[in-house]
């Protein structure tokens, strides 16, 4: 068995790493490298070792195991959601970093990150666990969407504030409606997280009331074209 004095040694190693290629990449570029290194780590360690010494628990916490509310917000619970989580990251990241700065942008990731996961365990039954990087993404969107929601992500084709307002919707009616417990996805702790940057870009903005507008503007311009296309273009199509 793997000595937990390893799982000590990670975090040190993650902020080395980290450290030593800062100065050549932007930091969201850095944390990418970091979830990707610690999911492929944790995917292919003993996974008793994974939930004792990597993931966030109130067990882990309790048994003093307090590093794993830092580790968990690297590794991600597979490929996919590696994926997915990383493609949102670069893009949320990547534009808070390049309207603020790096140690802004880290700011937000880390506070909605650690937070976000205590902040959920009132909502989960006893002995849920959490890995991922969702929430503390769900953050920088709040804060992108209050500072810079008209810029255009060509990664995912649509301006940021309307993926931010969109993913924040979303999530937000999958628990009012109370559907989230048919999915390992934990969309309360997005919503924290959310909710955890809003603070951040209505300090750091000073037209966040013009910016939230916007989002508002593009999510309704989005509705109404999904409803024209929907209804009038692809029934055309069909015939």
């Amino acid at each position: 068995m793997v000595s937990e004095k390893v799982f000590w040694v990670m975090p040190l190693v993650v902020v080395l790493t980290a450290g030593l290629v800062f100065s050549a990449m932007r930091a969201t570029n850095v944390l990418i490298l970091v979830c990707i290194v610690a999911t492929l780590y944790a995917l292919t360690t003993n996974p008793t070792n994974v939930d004792r010494n990597l993931v966030f628990s109130l067990k882990n916490m309790q048994e003093g195991r307090v590093w794993t509310l830092v580790t968990a917000i690297f590794v991600h619970a597979s490929l996919l959601h590696l994926l997915g989580n990383m493609i949102f990251l670069y893009v949320f990241g990547n534009t808070l970093e390049s309207v603020t700065d790096s140690k802004r942008m880290l700011t937000v990731f880390f506070v909605g990150g650690l937070l976000s996961f205590p902040l959920s365990l009132p909502f989960f039954p006893a002995g849920s666990t959490f890995v991922g990087a969702s929430a503390a993404i769900f953050t920088l969107a709040a804060v992108v969407m209050l500072l810079k929601p008209l810029r255009f992500s060509w990664l995912l084709l649509m301006p940021v504030g309307l993926v931010a307002i969109l993913y924040f919707l979303y999530n937000a009616l999958t628990v009012y409606f109370h559907t989230a417990g048919q999915s390992d996805i934990a969309y309360i702790s997005h919503v924290i997280g959310f909710s955890l940057g809003l603070p951040f870009g209505l300090a750091w903005s000073p037209n966040w009331k013009k910016n939230l507008a916007i989002s508002i503007g593009l999510l309704l311009c989005y509705f109404v074209i999904l409803f024209l296309v929907t209804q009038y273009v692809l029934p055309k199509l069909s015939l």
